[in-house]
């Protein structure tokens, strides 16, 4: 099943509602970043939870989630953009810490710190607009509550939030993740809250839906016990980075001229990592020369 997400609302209720497969692009991060089973939980909650943000905004915007928190996973990091693309990272892809009830320890990794949200805006004219930004405290370290804290907190949107990872146990392998956010808008009635509410708080955990073949769509209904959602837009979900080699000849050509003649000196060239993904670029001698002779480092 390909990652999707959607966007939708239940009519005649002032309620907006998000939801999405994210297993395939959560565990090609993971992959990559040889993640533990607890920090493969909580770069995947974040990954997901960044994803369905970045749903609600126009094309060429983005938002990036910041953890930026003193557990041993030690900052993670999403970019989402409302095209689909989603990268990311966790500064320690080694955390771990001991299973709590049985289950993965994601708060033990995360520990406590702010939570950092930024979201690149453009107008209607298709002009960039005054980037908006929120801070709030990190109250649980689960992920999925700390973003329902700063929807709720920070963008003023009472929300219930739902993410989770699933990892195999002896291989190390993500087998589902995913999630959906519940949000209500001005001019719910208060009944509404507290059916939502008591729907959301005992509705299956996301992954134990996607694990049964659930799509976005399927998961809604059966968190809210609704059969008239309603999809207002869709779209496929992947992992995505914008680095290139080109990129990487752009960074090296913004060094003194000094540092780049090291180099050259050094006779080996550069194996140099995005260490978002972590792919690869080589940097030869002759591509370091050329920078040199074109003039292009200062």
């Amino acid at each position: 099943m390909t990652d999707r997400v959607i966007y939708a609302t239940i009519p005649g209720v002032e309620v907006r509602l998000l939801s999405s497969v994210t297993t395939q692009l959560v565990a090609e991060a993971c992959r990559r970043h040889r993640t533990t089973a607890a920090a493969s939980a909580a770069l995947g909650r974040t990954l997901t939870g960044a994803g369905l943000l970045a749903m609600t905004q126009k094309a060429h915007e983005r938002t990036t989630v910041q953890f930026v928190c003193d557990g041993p996973i030690g900052g993670i990091v999403a970019v989402a953009n409302a095209r689909g693309d989603v990268r990311g990272y966790v500064r320690n892809p080694w955390a771990d810490a001991e299973p709590l009830n049985g289950k993965l320890n994601v708060a033990g990794v995360v520990g406590g710190g702010t939570m950092h949200v930024g979201r690149e805006l453009r107008r209607e004219n298709g002009t960039n607009a005054e980037p908006y930004s929120g801070i709030v405290e990190i109250t649980s370290g689960e992920i999925g509550l700390d973003f329902a804290y700063y929807l709720t907190v920070s963008e003023q949107i009472p929300s219930g939030v739902s993410l989770g990872v699933f990892v195999h146990n002896d291989t190390n392998r993500v087998l589902a993740a995913g999630g959906f956010i519940v949000q209500l808008m001005p001019g719910a009635r208060r009944d509404v809250e507290e059916e939502l509410t008591a729907r959301i708080s005992s509705a299956p955990h996301a992954t134990e839906m996607i694990l049964q073949g659930a799509s976005p769509l399927e998961m809604l209904q059966t968190a809210l016990g609704s059969s008239s959602i309603e999809v207002l837009d869709e779209r496929d979900l992947r992992f995505s980075c914008n680095c290139s080699r080109e990129r990487f000849l752009d960074k090296l050509a913004a060094l003194p001229r000094a540092d780049v003649d090291e180099m050259i000196a050094d006779g080996t060239g550069e194996l140099l990592t995005c260490h978002v993904c972590t792919e690869q670029y080589t940097v030869t001698i002759d591509d370091l020369r050329a920078l040199v002779t074109d003039e292009l480092v200062n």
